[in-house]
């Protein structure tokens, strides 16, 4: 089956055809604990962590595709480490084929790479197992509907989005002991990435509990269609964030000539904040989805409601399509 998988997988993310259209009511947003499989054309689920103590940063994430040419969802995987010790950068990927998504409790399957939530609890443990990594995530705060509560435009396509900000992570990586904070992300919707829509995505856990998540999409000519921000309380309340600017900063060309705003300053009506790449060399080539982006660790300083402010996170640039 794989040998015809490919190819319409290819289609769908590659090609200009209109994806099925979501229906965004603002007035009829989909719960924070709407974990579950939905039949859209495209959603991921996600998890990210920077373990500045360990000298490690990894990311997760599972796609599932659905198109009318093939008989089931497709599901293709992506798993990256990074050793900040050493400099090496693992990537790996499992190919378009079958699995399984099941929720509550939440179970994420696609051959031996597994999230599976310990009982259908909203703040009940989860497994991550996949490749190098076999890691406990513990919610340390409830799940949330980031505001507006989807990401993109009517001319980008858009994907609803939910998470939880702040796991404790605990485990192995690569067999090395591991411990530190995670950010699980769940999207899904009619955005075709690196297609109809490029992004930069900001995570950060700063000190003292607060989480932060700023979205800016672009259009594939690069004019900037959305920005949103939200900030997670240490408590769990959930906000938007007033008057938010992105300005970039420091730009980075990787080996393959793409370009990579890898500085920026993140602006509000309540915080000034520096965002400053911890690695450079991190951009990715996915030969399953056949889009690059730039995934790696982040530090995080200046103000906030004038007293200063430090964090670390993740961030992600999404470049567009590449052939291999």
């Amino acid at each position: 089956m794989r040998l015809k998988v490919i190819p319409v997988l290819a289609a769908l993310l590659l090609s200009g055809c209109t994806p099925v259209q979501t229906v965004v009511n603002p007035a009829q947003l989909p719960p924070a604990t709407d974990f579950g499989a939905h039949a859209n054309p495209m959603e991921w689920w996600y998890v990210s962590a920077y373990l500045p103590a360990e000298g490690l940063a990894l990311h997760w994430a599972q796609f599932r595709v659905q198109d009318s040419r093939v008989p089931v969802p497709l599901m293709i995987s992506h798993v990256a480490v990074t050793d900040l010790r050493t400099g090496q950068l693992n990537f790996l990927e499992q190919p378009a084929g079958s699995g399984e998504v099941t929720s509550p409790p939440l179970r994420v399957r696609q051959g031996a790479w597994t999230l599976t939530q310990a009982n259908p609890e909203t703040t009940a443990p989860l497994s991550l197992k996949a490749g190098p990594l076999d890691l406990t995530l513990t919610p340390m705060k409830g799940p949330v509907l980031h505001p507006p509560g989807f990401s993109g435009s009517a001319d980008t396509g858009v994907l609803f989005y939910q998470g939880i900000t702040r796991l404790d992570l605990s485990g192995t990586v690569n067999g090395r002991a591991a411990r530190g904070q995670a950010w699980l992300d769940h999207q899904w919707g009619n955005q075709i990435p690196g297609r109809s829509a490029l992004w930069d995505w900001f995570s950060v856990h700063l000190d003292g509990g607060r989480d932060l998540m700023v979205y800016r999409v672009r259009r594939p000519d690069g004019s900037v269609a959305q920005l949103i921000g939200s900030v997670v309380e240490p408590d769990g309340r959930v906000r938007a964030v007033p008057g938010l600017r992105a300005e970039p900063g420091e730009m980075w060309t990787s080996p393959t000539g793409r370009p990579y705003t890898l500085g920026w300053r993140l602006v509000s009506d309540e915080f000034d904040l520096s965002v400053r790449a911890v690695r450079r060399e991190q951009e990715l080539l996915s030969r399953s989805t056949r889009i690059a982006y730039w995934e790696g660790p982040i530090e995080v300083t200046g103000t906030w409601a004038a007293t200063p402010a430090a964090g670390t996170g993740m961030m992600e640039l999404v470049s567009g399509t590449w052939s291999p």
